[in-house]
């Protein structure tokens, strides 16, 4: 991934793991969920001002590489960029790194724009506000 991705720091919690003191799998869509949410603030896109627009972005498809697990404690970093982008939808891609750097989990995510409940084309000026974060 480029490093000009954008880039969420954030410590995993006792109440976010299993029995064997990993994070939880069901976990990491919250990681995921997090991470998009800040980049979109990071991209000047917030969710409630996109929201304002009419505007929904709901996720129809996840797929998730899980390499390496992640401990009680860790801080990790998940960076985000947009890998692929229309007018109606994007497809996200995340990476989890932990503190020694080493790649742990993989998503592609992806997102539908929702206008009055049905899939709906952007305008094309947020389609270039959103291509400025898309990889080369």
């Amino acid at each position: 991934m480029k490093e000009d991705c954008v880039h969420y720091k954030r410590k995993i919690f006792g109440y976010e793991c299993d029995i064997y003191g990993h994070l939880n799998n069901a976990n990491y869509l919250h990681l995921y969920e997090e991470a998009r949410a800040d980049a979109l603030e990071q991209m000047n896109l917030p969710i409630r001002k996109i929201r304002e627009m009419g505007i929904s972005i709901y996720v129809t498809h996840i797929e998730i590489d899980f390499k390496k697990g992640i401990e009680l404690e860790e801080t990790v970093i998940i960076k985000s960029s947009i890998s692929k982008m229309s007018r109606l939808k994007a497809i996200w891609k995340q990476e989890i790194y932990n503190s020694k750097n080493e790649l742990c989990n993989i998503a592609q995510v992806t997102g539908v724009f929702v206008k009055a409940g049905k899939p709906g084309r952007i305008s094309k000026e947020l389609f270039e506000r959103f291509l400025k974060f898309k990889e080369n």
